[in-house]
């Protein structure tokens, strides 16, 4: 009971960081790898467990007093942002079962201090690049492709990274963007989610304590993120971020 507790808490947490800026694998994906699941199989499980909270999010920025709108951005309308998710989210699923449990150890502190770098100086890297350069519609496209395999294969912070790399393509509000970011990070994941169910990665009882208190968070969160001033999201979020980074270059490298 009282793993599962900490499981549905740890939940909890990742669903509301979910839905106020992403970020949600930091907190869920350590939690399930400290009640002693493998590294790919708690990656796979993690991102079971996070899809119904993103749904919910997604459920709370469209609908209700504070409804948000579906858009595009570089030039790209939300469908095709759709299909490019949906194709890197397979590609990565795939990739990940076929990543050595070993190798995938050694890899993750690097896909989260990337996630982290991008988050936190992504605003000023792309003020940079775009008063430097214009990327359009095909660099839009590849772009979400490749955060789509990112998503798939790792899924840790892919929010993050999608909004980092949209500030990249153009001056981006981050709160304007909520919607359309978890509606694409729930279509990558539910397709690595079939992915992984058909390979017999996830560690059901686990995924599940999670996923309820995912479920719940990604509502509120979203709710509350609603509120919340842009700076403090990513304050918080970045030190949530950066924590779980050096926690796991430790356990890789310590």
């Amino acid at each position: 009971m009282s793993g599962a507790l900490f499981l549905f808490m740890a939940g909890l947490l990742a669903g509301a960081m979910n839905a106020v800026a992403g970020g949600g694998s930091f907190v869920s994906f350590p939690a399930l790898v400290a009640m002693g699941v493998p590294a790919v199989a708690a990656n796979a499980s993690s991102t079971v467990a996070l899809v119904p909270g993103t749904l919910a999010s997604a459920w709370a920025y469209t609908t209700g007093p504070y409804r948000m709108g579906l858009v595009g951005f570089g030039g790209l309308s939300f469908r095709g942002l759709l299909v490019a998710s949906l194709a890197g989210g397979l590609a990565g699923a795939v990739l990940l079962l076929s990543t050595p449990g070993a190798t995938f150890d050694a890899i993750i502190p690097w896909l989260l201090l990337l996630a982290t770098i991008v988050f936190a100086f992504g605003r000023r890297i792309g003020a940079a690049l775009r008063a430097r350069m214009r990327l359009g519609r095909g660099a839009a496209l590849i772009v979400q492709f490749v955060l789509g395999v990112y998503g798939g294969y790792f899924g840790g912070a892919v929010g993050l990274m999608m909004m980092a790399a949209w500030m990249l393509l153009e001056a981006t509000d981050l709160k304007a963007m909520n919607p359309v970011r978890t509606l694409l990070t729930s279509a990558m994941n539910i397709v690595a989610v079939l992915c992984f169910v058909a390979a017999g990665q996830v560690w059901w009882p686990q995924a599940l304590s999670v996923l309820a208190g995912a479920a719940a968070g990604g509502y509120a969160g979203a709710r509350i993120g609603q509120r919340l001033p842009p700076v403090v999201v990513r304050v918080v979020v970045t030190l949530v971020t950066v924590s779980m980074t050096v926690v796991f270059f430790v356990r890789a490298y310590g």
